[in-house]
């Protein structure tokens, strides 16, 4: 790596410390950026600057938007009365690339996982729950991964929600297990949305 010049093994190096890239990738990467007009290079580093400075989570769903409320949640066209939980915004995008689902959502950001430190109050459970007691929704659909935890963050909710007049429903099966929503196959989450179940306690 030494044969580069230090510029270019900096880039190289945080390329890399990008999710799924590694040094080959980010060397590739970096060689392209510099082999690109000075205007591509621009228009990247002011998009990355851009998305730092303006996406915040949705005050509502706690989605990603550019605005105080997203633009799922501001539309009107939308179904209120019947919200889909999830664990992440990826997994948010999964069910709308699927166009199964014309409700509304809810972003835990995270799953139950005790042997972590990670309880009730280190996700978005209560703010689900201040959302049910405004009495505009009718359905909650519970779109946590297949996971161990994903399962237990489901029948968390599912249980605290018995004290309300609620439908509570789980999505179906075909979302392997284990599987992350982020990388199942529209048409498998389109069917798993269409015949979701109500959850047994």
């Amino acid at each position: 790596m030494q044969y580069y010049p230090a510029s270019i093994r900096n880039l190289i190096k945080n390329f890399a410390k990008l999710p799924g890239i590694g040094e080959k990738t980010a060397e590739r990467l970096t060689l392209h950026v510099l082999e690109s007009p000075k205007k591509e290079a621009e228009d990247l580093s002011k998009s990355i600057i851009e998305v730092k400075e303006k996406v915040r989570c949705c005050i509502r769903c706690f989605g990603l938007s550019d605005a105080d409320i997203c633009g799922i949640c501001s539309n009107t066209g939308r179904d209120k009365t019947l919200l889909c939980v999830v664990e992440q915004p990826g997994d948010m995008v999964a069910i709308e690339k699927s166009g199964a689902f014309q409700g509304v959502y809810h972003i835990l950001h995270g799953f139950l996982s005790p042997m972590d430190g990670i309880g009730p109050d280190n996700i978005k459970i209560k703010e689900l729950f201040s959302r049910v007691e405004k009495k505009e929704v009718i359905e909650i659909i519970l779109a946590t991964s297949t996971s161990m935890e994903g399962d237990a963050t489901a029948s968390y909710i599912a249980e605290k929600l018995t004290q309300y007049p609620i439908k509570v429903t789980r999505i179906a099966s075909g979302v392997p297990i284990g599987g992350d929503l982020k990388y199942v196959d529209q048409v498998t989450l389109k069917r798993a949305m269409e015949n979701r179940h109500a959850i047994l306690l």
